[in-house]
């Protein structure tokens, strides 16, 4: 087996990044793949006629309120879609990972969990769309605004309260029992500046055997948590440098800032979807800027406009992790711990040390392993 050096005692694995490498290249292509599908499905569904035909369907089966028309119509997509793209789904979220040692699910455990996901889109789905539907029956005009803020409010809520309502629902939490970690998290969350409630560990081997660790909720409920796939196969200075990295984004707020980018796309978007309906009202004859049977043709443009803004996203993110990085690298003053996490990372989950620029600049939200590795190289020779 052959390995590389870098900083540090643990070695890049010259046969898992072999893995690493077929792995993203063909992730690369499903996801091109599915890309394609989904602009092609919206298409036949938009110029097909099929939205209006289901519309008027739906309106014929004496579905005559905008209430429980904008309900059935939107909770009909959204089952369709879930059934439509659960062979991709399965082959790139069960299969694949699999194939490549990633995944611990059984197939039991994976529809499971397709079906939490679909239940959370419906429960959650169909109230918010109907909501914005009401607003663009009695708002015409500054609906976008309303519809912005709107979402804006859920995603806040969901933010804090993902710890304690969404992530319980597919992975359990629960308090980190080793004193002598949790006291080393706590000092080092306390020389960041960090107030937590909880440090927990999650079972991230019940679905993966990827390592991870984060940071989440908001205010009373923000807790770092522990995928048990770190905590149990790392050593506690390499747990810290993850950490460190983690706690880096709290310091540097890049919550908040995320939050501001957040706000930016937002309104953005919804104010393009309001240009779309009305332009789609003029050329296509929809019945108004409310219409249900316009929402493929939205889903479409808004599509498109998140691939066109997808590397300004990218490059925002790596920078700011560029900074996490170095500030980890000082609070810690372990740069071989760093080094080592960083490559064991890469070894364990399949995560490509080198990959082509064209790939960096177009999907990567981190900067590659590669450039971190170099970023310890240059600390430690400077």
């Amino acid at each position: 087996m052959m390995t590389e050096q870098v900083p540090g005692d643990v070695n890049l694995d010259e046969e898992r990044q072999q893995e690493a490498r077929e792995y993203a290249r063909i992730r690369r292509r499903w996801m091109l793949g599915e890309i394609v599908f989904t602009l092609a499905l919206l298409l036949v569904f938009w110029l097909s006629g099929l939205s209006v035909w289901l519309r008027d369907a739906l309106i014929a089966w004496g579905l005559t309120s905008p209430w429980t028309l904008t309900a059935a119509y939107v909770g009909i997509l959204i089952v369709a879609s879930t059934l439509i793209f659960l062979p991709i789904n399965y082959w790139t979220g069960f299969v694949l990972p699999h194939r490549y040692g990633l995944s611990t699910q059984t197939v039991g455990g994976w529809l499971a969990d397709q079906g939490k996901v679909l239940g959370l889109e419906l429960i959650l789905g169909i109230p918010i769309v109907q909501v914005i539907y009401g607003l663009l029956r009695t708002q015409p005009d500054t609906w976008w605004i309303w519809g912005a803020a709107l979402m804006l409010a859920i995603t806040l809520i969901f933010g804090a309260l993902s710890p304690v309502v969404l992530v319980p629902l597919f992975y359990k939490l629960k308090p980190l029992e080793d004193e002598a970690l949790v006291e080393r998290v706590q000092n080092l969350a306390e020389k960041t500046g960090t107030r937590v409630a909880q440090v927990n560990t999650i079972d991230l081997s019940s679905r993966t055997t990827a390592a991870n660790a984060m940071v989440m909720g908001l205010g009373s409920t923000k807790r770092i948590a522990l995928g048990d796939t770190l905590y149990e196969e790392y050593s506690i200075d390499e747990i810290e440098a993850v950490l460190a990295h983690e706690l880096a984004h709290q310091v540097h707020h890049d919550l908040e800032l995320g939050i501001a980018l957040n706000v930016v796309t937002t309104v953005a978007g919804f104010y393009l979807a309001h240009v779309t309906l009305r332009w789609g009202v003029e050329q296509f004859g929809f019945e108004g800027i409310a219409d249900l049977a316009a929402i493929p043709l939205v889903i479409l443009v808004a599509t498109l406009a998140s691939l066109l803004i997808m590397p300004l996203v990218n490059a925002f993110s790596r920078w700011r992790e560029r900074m996490a990085d170095r500030y980890a690298l000082e609070v810690i003053d372990n740069p071989e711990a760093f080094a080592n996490a960083m490559t064991r990372l890469s070894n364990q989950n399949l995560a490509e040390v080198d990959p082509p620029r064209w790939v960096v600049w177009l999907l990567y939200d981190h900067p590659p392993i590669r450039e971190r590795l170099e970023l310890v190289r240059r600390q430690q020779t400077a």
